[in-house]
């Protein structure tokens, strides 16, 4: 059976323009294990930080490391786009070039323009389905993060001009997170049919290296914890990390250990949407977590194991959106 084909009471057949009120709510651990930096553009610049309550409960303020919205699902939609690209499933603009991002020509036809949305230059625009928040950490900047001096030897592996024999001034600081360090993000996915969610969910797990540097640090890994099907959004990630906050804090200590166990932190999560959905105005929402999700989960890993049906269905997918041009 096709992963999560029993629960297509909460998808979309086919896709609309009109809005229908099917939500999916994907709970994301995201755990560095290695070095990560996560800033605005430009070498040198210090961690996003935003000071916060550290729970809901235990309101003392603390400084967290946030993960900007799109600087995780920038990642996450380039390793999409380069899984439709390896099956010749993106499309051509209207100049007959391959669909590109940040080109203000975007093809308007295939799954990631329809998914992550698209804003043309001639006036066409989809808006993403994807929605997206900030990320925090669990634990405070003074215990998360450190400091690295780095500098940019010759060839001559000195810090000495070979030739001149002068000294480089090409020293620097960078602030990044210690690996370890678990951030909570909650992804929504609005009124998709079952091929984008397997696509979405793909693009969550192979998506392995986020923040600046990636090529040698910010190796980032994503477990998906829990799934949500509703008929509205839920509670924000910052919510959501404060209740965990409080769940995890031992009553005696300042400050969380470090690093936190994994499956202490899952386990927290999953305690969490239940506690907070409670306040959700919503129809009743159908919850996965623990071996019903993982089965599932391992269904979508099957499809990207062989690969020939679920590029069959994103084929398919794309003829279903309405040509625009």
């Amino acid at each position: 059976m096709v992963a999560f084909a029993e629960y297509k009471q909460h998808f979309l057949a086919e896709y609309s323009n009109l809005p229908k009120g099917y939500y999916i709510s994907l709970f994301i651990v995201r755990k560095t294990e290695s070095e990560t930096i996560f800033r605005t553009e430009g070498s040198g610049e210090e961690l996003v930080k935003e000071t916060v309550s550290a729970g809901l409960t235990n309101t003392t303020p603390i400084r967290r490391v946030v993960i900007s919205k799109r600087k995780q699902t920038a990642v996450e939609r380039r390793m999409g786009r380069e899984f439709l690209n390896k099956h010749g499933l993106l499309g051509k603009n209207k100049e007959g070039k391959i669909c590109m991002l940040n080109t203000n020509a975007p093809c308007e036809q295939c799954i990631d323009c329809f998914l992550y949305g698209f804003a043309a230059g001639g006036g066409g625009a989809q808006k993403s389905r994807v929605f997206t928040d900030d990320a925090y950490s669990l634990g405070s900047v003074a215990q998360i993060a450190a400091r690295r001096t780095f500098n940019a030897t010759y060839d001559n592996g000195t810090m000495r001009n070979p030739e001149t024999g002068e000294a480089s001034r090409s020293i620097n600081k960078d602030e990044y997170v210690l690996p370890q360090t678990h951030f909570l993000d909650i992804e929504t996915l609005k009124d998709v049919t079952l091929p984008e969610l397997h696509y979405v969910i793909g693009n969550i797990m192979r998506s392995e290296r986020y923040g600046a540097i990636s090529s040698r640090i910010g190796k980032v890994q994503n477990k998906i914890v829990g799934i949500v099907f509703s008929d509205c959004e839920l509670f924000s990630n910052l919510e959501l990390t404060q209740h965990v906050y409080d769940q995890l804090i031992l009553p005696d200590k300042a400050e969380l250990p470090f690093p936190l166990d994994d499956a202490g932190v899952e386990q927290a999560v999953a305690g969490s949407i239940d506690s907070l959905i409670a306040g959700v105005f919503s129809q009743k929402p159908v919850i996965l977590t623990g071996e019903t999700l993982q089965k599932e989960l391992q269904g979508v890993a099957s499809l990207y194991y062989e690969q020939q049906e679920l590029v069959a269905a994103l084929l398919a997918q794309g003829e279903n959106y309405p040509h625009r041009r």
